[in-house]
């Protein structure tokens, strides 16, 4: 780690990002079409976590605690989980432009998804369908990338190409035949990637999954490092590479295919957010996740926030990431390869 990523005391670092994911969170559920101070969104959430008398109108508590703060905290799970996994997966990969996207995985819990709007009702179909076809995505990628002993670069790269490229096919095959009425418009909206929708019912579904893989992440942030400094190397350190490798990658999965199930595909979050956090702490994984992941969390909930008061209607969440992180992405590469260094 260099003398620059010294320079600021990780706990104090973490305790701003902490704050700033705090004070995002608040100021996002007093903007919108029906604003309310901020003084008084702090109130009202007091008053709901302590049952005390209320002073203000019921139409602000109704707005604040049922409409804006499902919404605030679904995508401060999406994008803390997304950022997270995506830190994980270049750890594990050694890759630094793996992201949960680039691979496949998004592909194919789209289209798990796309398969139970088309097929069934409800939620329950929505979250197990996303996670078995995006599992399926990641193992199919793996087995086109894998060498004799370690995963190509080109291999993976090309790999994740491919399977993305083959899910979207079958999701587009899926709106072809979906009912123009009713299914179609579902479909297609969910895909773009969305957090009008949100609400208590879905973040009952979601939260507990992408909460509790992002965890077991934490706490085996150790053995990603190891991972990290190649197979030959963890091998030698006594490490199950194999079994702790399927470990990360099942725990990236099911939070990926969570974060589809709640918003649809939200891309370049798991790609880009957690190179401004490389930037700050360096390639240390047990600092690097807790800070992508509040990173990621600060972000997204700022993208929401711009997706629904641009314009009068709202703009799909999934177009504005990557109308920001594929720009911010380049400008990231370009600064790396004058400076000549390595991204991991």
């Amino acid at each position: 780690m260099t003398e620059r990523h010294r320079a600021v005391p990780f706990s104090l670092l973490a305790g701003v990002l902490l704050a700033l994911t705090a004070a995002v969170a608040l100021f996002s559920l007093a903007i919108g079409r029906f604003p309310v101070p901020v003084e008084r969104v702090a109130r009202i959430l007091l008053s709901a976590l302590f049952s005390t008398e209320a002073s203000w109108p019921p139409q602000e508590t109704s707005v604040v605690l049922l409409i804006r703060l499902p919404r605030v905290l679904g995508s401060l799970l999406a994008g803390g989980g997304l950022a997270l996994a995506g830190a994980a997966l270049q750890g594990v990969f050694r890759n630094p432009l793996v992201g949960p996207q680039i691979i496949g995985v998004s592909s194919g819990a789209g289209f798990g998804g796309a398969v139970a709007i088309l097929f069934f009702d409800g939620l329950f179909a929505v979250i197990p369908l996303a996670f078995v076809f995006g599992l399926l995505a990641m193992v199919a990628v793996w087995s086109l990338g894998s060498g004799e002993r370690e995963e190509s670069l080109l291999s993976l790269v090309l790999g994740g190409v491919v399977i993305s490229a083959f899910f979207t096919a079958l999701t587009s095959l899926g709106q072809y035949v979906a009912d123009p009425y009713n299914k179609l418009p579902a479909i297609v909206m969910w895909l773009m990637g969305s957090f009008a929708s949100s609400s208590w019912e879905r973040l009952l579904f979601a939260a507990p999954v992408i909460c509790c893989a992002g965890t077991l992440l934490h706490l085996i942030r150790f053995r990603i490092n190891v991972l990290s400094l190649g197979q030959e190397e963890a091998e030698s350190l006594g490490m199950n590479v194999r079994r702790n490798r399927w470990l990360v990658l099942a725990c990236t999965t099911l939070i990926t295919a969570a974060t589809v199930a709640l918003a649809g595909i939200v891309g370049w979050v798991g790609l880009v957010v957690p190179h401004m956090a490389r930037m700050l702490v360096g390639s240390d994984h047990r600092k690097l996740l807790p800070v992508s992941a509040l990173l990621g969390a600060s972000y997204l909930i700022l993208m929401d926030d711009i997706a629904r008061g641009l314009t009068a209607a709202e703009i799909p969440i999934g177009i504005l990431t990557a109308l920001a992180g594929a720009p911010l992405f380049a400008f990231l590469l370009k600064k790396r390869q004058r400076k000549g260094g390595a991204w991991m």
